[in-house]
């Protein structure tokens, strides 16, 4: 096939081809001396690093940090100048990690993470007394019984019963709701982890079928109230929104409002629970598999009053307040990507009595066991205000 010009086509790729290959031989050639650059760079960190340990100085300069990339700037001129900041930043937090890692090497910190991970991991327990919110028939009671093969249950009024209860010493763990995939996190419970010193040991997700009970005999017309907890209304909000002349009411428990409306004898309640609580307290399902999404999954976490690491541990919860300045969440971000640490939950809330100031929540996908961890943990205690670590743990599916 022959161009306008009648010149094969073929030859004006060829040329193309020639040049672009030319090109990238050039960036090769710019690649392999920005590498041996790099090198020479991470070694004199690497002096730098040894002298604030000798000195007793901390990793980060913010003043330094103003002078290269204002320097950056004017070098790189107006077009590249936006580009070579986001450049050094990133290569700043390479440095600041690997410095990091020199500095925290034999401190308090770094032993004490070193020996949580070297603490040979015990099964989990089969049994154990168990501290659930509501009464019996809950999710959180169907979580337990998945979680242990014989959990003694005791029931608290709210969650922060079961904090209490465990804090105390009263029951060994406690089981709690934390995230739904439809009505999303709940939020109390970020709160009171923040409040309690407890760790998480376990996770389970739970596939979670709401339906309306009622007393025998009723029918779905004669329902003119329901009762439930907040999270289950927002689960079920659109089948709710069909029901004319219902007022829908938020209770502490599922599980409790099931058995308010059993014991109350008036047919015109119902509640929207577990099927499990229809025949616990004798009520009829008026309406099954009622959630917005038959993909609907709640998330549970099981806490301890002790720090305890059981075998497949592979995700990692922690809390942390950051300094109220402008890239202050990004610094933690990059460390993360810096270590190849994968983030799979990322929650904020705010801290009372502190103005437009959060406490930030994070999932981790990670090993204790690796060096990554160590060091992750080790630079988020220089980079944030407050940090605490929750616990490593599985999640059972």
């Amino acid at each position: 096939m022959k161009t306008e010009s009648g010149k094969p086509e073929g030859i004006k790729l060829k040329q193309y081809n020639m040049d672009l290959d030319k090109l990238r031989q050039e960036i090769d050639e710019i690649d392999t001396q920005m590498c041996d650059l790099f090198a020479r760079r991470m070694q004199v960190v690497s002096g730098i690093g040894k002298y604030k340990k000798e000195n007793n100085l901390p990793v980060y300069h913010p003043s330094r940090a103003r002078t290269v990339l204002q320097n950056v700037s004017k070098r790189l001129g107006p077009e590249f100048e936006g580009y070579g900041r986001t450049l050094y930043r990133t290569i700043f937090d390479l440095s600041e990690s690997y410095e990091t890692r020199m500095l925290s090497e034999g401190t308090d910190f770094f032993n004490h993470f070193k020996q949580i991970a070297s603490v040979p991991p015990q099964p989990f327990p089969k049994r154990g007394s168990v501290a659930c919110a509501g009464c019996e028939g809950s999710y959180a009671h169907l979580a337990s019984e998945r979680l242990f093969d014989l959990p003694e249950i005791m029931y608290m009024n709210n969650f922060e019963g079961v904090f209490k209860a465990v804090s105390s010493g009263l029951c060994e763990f406690g089981v709690l709701p934390i995230e739904n995939s439809l009505a999303g996190s709940v939020n109390a419970i970020y709160d009171l982890l923040a409040a309690y010193n407890v760790s998480i040991v376990r996770g389970v997700r739970l596939k979670v079928d709401h339906a309306i009970l009622a007393l025998p005999g009723t029918k779905l017309e004669d329902i003119r109230e329901i009762y439930s907890h907040q999270q289950a209304i927002n689960q079920c909000s659109e089948f709710l929104s069909t029901l004319k002349n219902v007022r829908v009411i938020a209770c502490e428990n599922t599980a409790e409002a099931a058995r308010m409306v059993a014991k109350g004898g008036d047919s015109t309640k119902a509640s929207l629970s577990s099927r499990l609580c229809a025949e616990l307290y004798q009520m009829q399902v008026l309406k099954s598999s009622i959630q917005n999404r038959d993909n609907n999954y709640t998330r549970f976490i099981c806490i301890a009053k002790n720090l305890e690491i059981y075998p497949g541990s592979d995700k990692t919860s922690i809390m942390m307040v950051l300094s109220h300045k402008p890239g202050a969440l990004y610094k933690v971000l990059a460390r993360m990507y810096v270590l190849g640490i994968n983030v799979i939950k990322l929650e904020s809330r705010p801290i009372a009595d502190r103005d437009f100031e959060f406490m930030f929540y994070f999932d981790l996908e990670t090993s204790i066991y690796s060096e990554e961890f160590v060091q992750l943990m080790c630079e988020l205690d220089e980079l944030c205000e407050e940090f605490k670590y929750l616990g490593s743990y599985t999640e059972v599916v």
